[in-house]
């Protein structure tokens, strides 16, 4: 959450602005409406969804779904300066740049950006304060956002239309914006926008390593998702020497993700190329989408990799994968989140309320080694 230190003008400023909106919003809300009659022959939609970047390869199938579902759209989606060096060239979508507000004057230059600029829908694909208190800038008759189970901090009074709440994977969640918006049923589609310039960069690196390569993306944003070190060098050791495959290491550029990455290059240093802190996500991308297969615990490369249609080793117990997995693709998931729930949730997993997370630090240890050669021996057996 952002502290914003304001000055009596400045709170007047904001909290009428957004007066004006939920004035706006509550008018439409008492006449609910069935959204696609009333769209215009070419509507512009605005989409806001600013990060994680899993989450907006997520959001980019659901516009590519908006994009079948209504020929004609014009779309401007709102987002943030990492999310659009993955999405830059994205056919048909125009984008607005801008960093998450941190202080007021982030949300008067957003304010002031805006005023001009009319929207016939609004998509709010995102969630938070932060990002919430941007929608009152957004002028548009319509704007749908998350049904009140999953509209947090306050997001529901932004909007006037929601989403219908269903216990299903995050992909079907943002396709359920396009649906309602539509009156459709739509499909999940990715077509990332990757330049030739990446996959001749994933070539010229990953061509120093012999073949199969299997990729593997040990570090996740919480700490809590991460499994062990020592299991992650078993198991290049036996992929390195039973398989005779290569390893390719992944991830970002924080100390703790370098670190691991250096640590997991020690183990069959001839057979492994660490791109850790080395990849823009383009270039991400198309090493993800050259590989036989990924393995990560709940992180954004999943997302990534299932979009490049590369198979996906996740490796979940703190959250079910059947929310955050890779969709549609998860027959080579190591899923321990039945078990976790049982263990230290001491509860069924069948009768959890929607989003329950196993927050405790052993979760993870319940994936064993044999768990994941199990699935790498399906993919390169598949791969061969």
């Amino acid at each position: 959450m952002a502290y914003l230190f304001l000055d009596q003008a400045n709170v007047r400023y904001l909290r009428i602005r957004i007066e004006l909106s939920l004035v706006t919003i509550q008018t439409y809300r008492q006449n609910q409406l069935t959204v696609h009659s009333h769209l215009p022959p070419n509507p512009h939609i605005a989409i806001v969804r600013f990060s994680a970047l899993g989450d907006v390869v997520i959001v980019s199938a659901a516009v590519r779904a908006l994009q079948a579902a209504i020929p004609n759209v014009k779309i401007t989606w709102i987002t943030s300066p990492l999310t659009y060096s993955l999405l830059n060239g994205m056919q048909g979508v125009k984008f607005e740049v801008v960093n998450k507000p941190r202080s007021f004057s982030d949300y008067r230059d957003f304010y002031h950006s805006f005023q001009h600029q009319k929207f016939d829908v609004v998509l709010s694909m995102q969630a938070n304060l932060r990002i919430n208190l941007l929608y009152p800038a957004l002028h548009a008759p319509i704007k749908i956002g998350f049904d009140r189970t999953r509209a947090r901090e306050g997001q529901w009074l932004f909007c006037n239309q929601r989403i219908p709440f269903q216990d299903t994977h995050l992909v079907d969640s943002f396709l359920a914006f396009v649906e309602t918006l539509s009156g459709r049923a739509v499909q999940a589609s990715w077509q990332l926008p990757i330049d030739q310039t990446d996959v001749d960069w994933a070539h010229l690196n990953l061509g120093t390593l012999g073949k199969p390569w299997i990729a593997i993306h040990p570090h996740a944003s919480k700490a809590e998702r991460n499994w062990l070190p020592e299991r992650y060098a078993e198991i290049i050791q036996q992929i390195t020497a039973q398989q005779q495959a290569s390893i390719v290491l992944t991830g970002g550029d924080s100390l703790e993700e370098m670190a691991l990455c250096q640590q997991l290059e020690q183990i069959s240093p001839a057979h492994t190329l660490n791109l850790c802190g080395k990849t823009n996500p383009k270039q991400l991308a198309a090493v993800l989408g050259q590989v036989a297969g990924l393995i990560a615990p709940d992180t954004g490369s999943v997302h990534i990799a299932r979009a490049m249609d590369t198979p996906v080793i996740g490796l979940y117990a703190v959250a079910s994968p059947k929310l955050t997995g890779p969709y549609q693709h998860m027959e080579y998931c190591v899923d321990r989140y039945p078990q976790a729930v049982a263990k230290y949730l001491g509860k069924d997993p069948n009768q959890l309320p929607w989003n329950t997370r196993v927050h405790h630090p052993d979760a993870m240890s319940l994936i064993q080694v044999e768990d994941v050669m199990l699935q790498i021996n399906r993919i390169l057996g598949r791969a061969q």
